[in-house]
């Protein structure tokens, strides 16, 4: 092999291989200095406020800079037994304001001038008057894609994604998390409250 061809496929040999430690990944929870363990369910919250941390988890498109905070939830299940997630999640800032999540596919609206229709699949009949693409700085596919949606966890899985949070982190906020059941009874587990300090 000639030398300069040998020069350029080790030169796409490192690009590709600096774009997959660039991925998006996520450590077991019991890693992150934020997480809290109840009951044998370890539950990490990550803030992500950062332009580093919002490039690999969101693209080009940053949620924090329109107001929204996305905050990484990761779900381990130690218990034995497997979960329902019927999860709600606040914010808790310092002074105990609670703000409630906001739905993925209505952070795809938040900073262009079109609002989220009010009765999405409400009615069974075809929109006579839809709505055009979603245009704005936070319309992207990440948004949706990496927002929590299980709704089971089997014994020994773990499960992660964001939730969106229309407020900037404050030292000494919280996340609260309820609605974590066992699957088989019904029964709650207890809640869960994770400090959202920003990693460094």
């Amino acid at each position: 092999m000639r030398p300069v061809a040998l020069i350029v496929l080790l030169s796409i040999a490192a690009a590709a291989g600096d774009d997959k430690d660039k991925r998006f990944t996520v450590d077991p929870a019991a890693s992150y200095p934020n997480h809290q363990t109840v009951e044998k369910i370890t539950i990490a919250a990550v803030p992500y406020t950062g332009e580093e941390q919002m490039k690999l988890a969101f693209g080009k498109a940053n949620p924090y800079k329109y107001g929204v905070l996305p905050v990484l939830l990761i779900l381990q299940n130690g218990t034995g037994k497997a979960l329902r997630l019927d999860l709600h999640a606040e914010f808790v800032d310092p002074g105990n304001r609670h703000v409630d999540a906001t739905p993925a596919d209505d952070v795809l609206y938040i900073g262009s001038n079109v609002k989220p229709p009010k009765l999405r699949g409400s009615s069974p009949y075809p929109d006579p008057f839809p709505h055009g693409p979603k245009k704005g700085p936070l319309n992207t596919t990440e948004i949706e894609t990496r927002a929590f949606a299980a709704k089971m966890l089997p014994a020994g899985e773990s499960a992660y994604g964001f939730f969106y949070f229309e407020t900037q982190n404050m030292p000494g906020s919280k996340l609260y998390l309820t609605g974590l059941k066992d699957a088989a009874t019904g029964q709650d587990y207890f809640y869960f409250e994770i400090p959202l300090e920003a990693e460094k």
